[in-house]
């Protein structure tokens, strides 16, 4: 079973960045897609990227379009997410996936085989 471990959340003010990062324990994801859902309070829990297990594939949500980068170094394992110009309404729970096919941006969770605990981004306006 892969266990998911996000790092790199935090308090950042609006207009700055930040960086999570996502790495497996107990296998490797050389071979696993990847991606990133988050968790307002109060709402659903929304897809914001994933990228397939070569790197060479990825979808974004529209709200983050522009403004975040997924990728991934499979010779460390390890997934990010690199969030520029972000915004109070960025704030959330973010949550690392991976899912043994590409969902090619699919916000069904069900979608998706592996989850992270989260890690919680703060945006102050």
């Amino acid at each position: 079973q892969v266990q998911l471990v996000e790092s790199g959340g935090g308090l950042v003010q609006a207009g700055g960045s930040l960086r999570l990062s996502c790495a497996p324990s107990g296998r490797t994801i050389s071979n696993t897609a990847m991606g990133w859902f988050r968790q307002a309070p109060g709402k659903e829990r929304e897809f914001v990227a994933d990228i397939s297990w070569s790197g060479r594939l990825t979808n974004y949500a529209d709200s983050v379009k522009g403004r975040f980068t997924i990728s991934r170094d499979n010779a460390k394992n390890t997934v990010y997410l690199q969030m520029n110009s972000v915004k109070p309404e960025d704030t959330a729970v973010y949550y690392c996936v991976g899912s043994r096919s590409y969902a090619a941006g699919s916000g069904d969770t069900s979608r998706y085989d592996y989850w992270g605990r989260g890690t919680q981004v703060t945006v102050s306006s």
